[in-house]
């Protein structure tokens, strides 16, 4: 009891001013970087569209959809979503002095465990929604492709 009074004090003094601007700067790397995995999934599968409109070969499309599968442990594709996070580092020295904030690697850590786990939802989801349609007819893969992708997109 004689500490909740001089405690609410200083948070509503001293942190509770500041929440909604750290919460908006946080923010922008982290929006940043989802934005990009939500590129990279765009990307990639605008590749097997266009590689299966150039080639109609539906093996080779099966593998590129096993190569998307394995996009969200491929670190090399997902460094660039990765690297919009880092900028954190920079933003978290700053918290890190003024209101004690620790563990900055793990806010960083957690956040990219998070990217990499919306991209393995999207591939996931991606095919499940495709998996039925594969043996459809081939001129209509393709759109069915871009269709699949919009969904999950969305």
């Amino acid at each position: 009891a004689s500490v909740s009074e001089p405690a609410q004090k200083c948070c509503t003094e001293n942190i509770q001013p500041f929440l909604t601007s750290i919460l908006e700067e946080l923010m922008g790397p982290v929006s940043s970087g989802f934005m990009e995995v939500r590129s990279l999934f765009d990307k990639e599968v605008n590749e097997i569209i266009h590689d299966f409109q150039k080639t109609n070969d539906m093996t080779r499309l099966k593998e590129n959809m096993d190569q998307l599968m394995a996009l969200p442990f491929n670190s090399v594709k997902m460094e660039p979503c990765y690297l919009k996070v880092n900028l954190l580092q920079e933003l978290l020295q700053d918290l890190k002095s003024r209101f004690k904030v620790y563990h900055i690697d793990f806010v960083i850590q957690r956040t990219q465990n998070f990217m990499q786990e919306l991209m393995e939802n999207a591939v996931y989801t991606f095919e499940q929604l495709f998996s039925p349609r594969l043996q459809a007819d081939s001129a209509q893969v393709a759109t069915t492709i871009e269709k699949v992708k919009l969904r999950v997109l969305k």
